[in-house]
């Protein structure tokens, strides 16, 4: 079941993200314009930190390359809980990544 989630940002303004409803979770439940959202524990930018160290291991390994690109683009799904924050989203049950990597080869003069 899907259900809205107020996340505060850091700068003291809030962000509504649609979340799977947790069964039995610990949601603080708010009214805003006539609507009931749950609020987040964290905010949105800690809930992204989570993600973090996925995202940036990924670069580092591609930038470690014997030959490494000039451009590294890594597309992920996020998937957002009040409760456990920001993950990578799964596509079944792996995680789906698209990697795109762009070497740029200048012309030999000649």
């Amino acid at each position: 079941m899907k259900q809205l989630v107020e996340f505060p940002l850091a700068d003291g303004g809030s962000i509504l993200v649609e979340v799977d409803a947790p069964e039995g979770g610990r949601l603080v439940p708010a009214s805003r314009g006539g609507e009931t959202v749950a609020k987040a524990q964290q905010t949105f930018e800690a809930a992204l930190d989570k993600v973090r160290p996925a995202a940036s291991a990924i670069i580092a390994k591609l930038r470690a390359l014997h030959d490494p690109p000039d451009e590294i683009e890594v597309e992920f799904g996020l998937k957002m809980s009040a409760e456990a924050g920001a993950f990578i989203a799964a596509a079944g049950v792996e995680a789906n990544y698209k990697v795109t990597l762009t070497w740029k080869r200048g012309v030999s003069e000649g």
